[in-house]
């Protein structure tokens, strides 16, 4: 939730939020404008021991159930990046409608946990919603919905979730048991504009100062990465990350217009990716050279606008295509 959208009371229990000299009337008119508006927040977390425990196949597997609590949870990710022993998140995460889903039918509602459930699952959770509704259990009809509508537009419900679930397919894959992540997440709220692009650009650059890729398109588990590849969710996170169009139409007659906002988007993009990652001579970090973009390549990428070449993006795309992971039982693979 984000923190404009609590009462008075709970936000000076929450510390660090200046109510001092703002009278009722002064801070009501200040929240109210802030009511309805999603909050950006940064979300870290490390492997416990700063183990390199996170590789391709663990890499796939976390992006894969981010995507899919993303769509459960109604909150977006704007960007991301998985690196070997952690992983950012930028999330923006919507105001909760007023009614909490409660206009929503049972059908709605079953439709929509098809993005987390198997269809054995879903077939088990029909049945029991179905059996309150029949023997007019209504309460527990109510309960049944509450209990999923309580993890949605929620931030913290969004990543419990998604890491204990990932800890359950990892612990199960290696055999193992115990904590795989340190600790509790950090989350930094991150005000729109100028500091959700900074952050956005730190984020994509992750790999790029690790030494791992000398651009950033090119490293596959990342926001950037994944929208030079043509994925739609990644290039949609880019667009709020840049201020564009918060929705995209899927219509025909847009088809053209959002080739063009997404050229847009990306070179725009590519140019703060750049200018934030540029290492001017004699710059280090704790006493070891740091890993960028030499003035040269940053002064040759703003006179090309941040495009990227046909062949370029299609190498970005064939490589999700011929170097991904082979999905399916033990002996398939």
């Amino acid at each position: 939730m984000a923190p404009w959208h609590r009462e008075r009371e709970e936000l000076a229990a929450l510390g660090g939020v200046d109510l001092e000299g703002l009278g009722s009337e002064e801070l009501s008119a200040v929240l109210e404008g802030l009511r309805g508006k999603p909050a950006i927040y940064h979300c870290i977390s490390r492997v416990v021991n700063a183990e390199f425990a996170l590789q391709r196949e663990e890499k796939e597997r976390f992006v894969a159930l981010m995507r899919a609590y993303e769509r459960f949870s109604q909150v977006r990710v704007m960007t991301f990046c998985v690196m070997s022993n952690h992983f950012h998140i930028l999330l923006e995460v919507p105001a909760a409608p007023e009614d909490r889903g409660a206009s929503w039918s049972d059908e709605e509602l079953l439709d929509h946990l098809g993005h987390l459930y198997t269809e054995r699952e879903m077939g088990e959770l029909r049945w029991e919603l179905g059996h309150y509704r029949k023997q007019k259990m209504d309460e527990a009809a109510e309960g049944f919905r509450k209990r999923y509508f309580d993890r949605m537009w929620d931030l913290s419900s969004f990543m419990k979730v998604l890491k204990q679930r990932f800890t359950q397919w990892f612990n199960k894959k290696h055999e193992r048991e115990g904590y795989l992540w340190s600790g509790r997440f950090k989350s930094v709220l991150v005000e729109d504009g100028h500091a959700a692009r900074t952050v956005a650009a730190y984020i994509d650059l992750n790999p790029v100062r690790a030494g791992m890729v000398s651009d950033p398109k090119d490293y596959r588990w990342s926001g950037y990465g994944e929208a030079v590849a043509g994925k739609d969710a990644a290039r949609s996170g880019l667009r709020l990350v840049m201020f564009e169009s918060r929705s995209c139409a899927g219509s025909e007659k847009s088809a053209a217009r959002q080739v063009v906002s997404w050229r847009k988007v990306a070179g725009r993009y590519r140019e703060v990716l750049f200018t934030t990652g540029e290492v001017r001579s004699g710059e280090s970090e704790a006493g070891r050279s740091r890993c960028g973009f030499t003035p040269e390549e940053v002064a040759r990428v703003l006179e090309e606008g941040g495009s990227l070449s046909e062949g370029a993006m299609l190498r970005c795309r064939a490589r999700y295509f011929v170097d991904g992971l082979v999905i399916g039982s033990a002996g398939f693979v």
